[in-house]
């Protein structure tokens, strides 16, 4: 499904050529639960934008279903990115002002989608807020904003979930409960799940961790029985 063939990614900083990304090759098939993981500056967010169609690489190339990303116009990957894709980061991102059912909803209206307000709903409730769609952000716990946030993600019905940090504001038992969401996300409705964190709890739920340092994968292991409830 996903697949980095040889990808490098580098930045001009004065005289200085920073390396994010130093010949990377990976492969995720579909219905995945990958984590991938490294210190600030290893290169797993330059990696994950890049598969999000956030960013291109420098040299390499990244398959999208055999197609590649990287010659692809800004609007065909603007495209890719609406229809397969759903992110979730550390911070939530939801507008102040509007309600549960509001965000949700704001992805479809870029899309132009039809009966946004049924699909939100369902959404929501799907991660277990169905009683609280009229709530804005301040009258929600971190956990209950990220599963807005993960609602937003999921309305569109992506393929691929890219989730950076998704847990680095919330206390472990709350970062828990959204790491056994994705989980259910990958083992019942066959999303791929792609995790960037730190954390070795957080990696721990995940099939398969991917470990970075200095722009190039350094490690890549799976496990037979993923763990269930690695966080305490």
């Amino acid at each position: 499904m996903i697949r980095l063939e040889n990808v490098t990614r580098y930045y001009r900083l004065g005289e200085e050529v920073v390396r994010a990304l130093d010949g990377v090759d990976i492969e995720i098939t579909r219905g995945e639960f990958v984590a991938i993981m490294g210190s600030s500056g290893s290169g797993k967010s330059t990696m994950m934008n890049i598969v999000g169609c956030l960013d291109r690489p420098t040299s390499g190339r990244y398959l999208f279903e055999g197609r590649e990303v990287g010659r692809m116009s800004d609007d065909a990957r603007a495209r890719l990115r609406s229809r397969e894709f759903g992110f979730v980061f550390q911070q939530f991102n939801l507008l102040p002002r509007m309600d549960a059912i509001e965000q949700v909803e704001l992805p479809m209206v870029y899309q132009h989608v039809g009966g946004r307000r049924k699909r939100a709903r369902a959404a929501l409730e799907m991660v277990g807020l169905g009683t609280r769609v009229h709530h804005k952000p301040t009258e929600l716990s971190g956990g209950q904003q990220q599963r807005v946030a993960i609602a937003r993600a999921l309305v569109v019905n992506p393929r691929v979930i890219l989730a950076d940090e998704p847990t680095g504001a919330l206390d472990t038992a709350t970062g828990g409960e959204i790491m056994a969401m994705f989980e259910d996300l990958v083992r019942t409705h066959g999303i791929t799940v792609i995790v960037v964190t730190h954390e070795q709890s957080v990696a721990d739920y995940a099939d398969r961790i991917v470990r970075m340092r200095d722009g190039r994968v350094v490690e890549d292991s799976r496990r037979a029985q993923p763990a269930v409830a690695a966080l305490p």
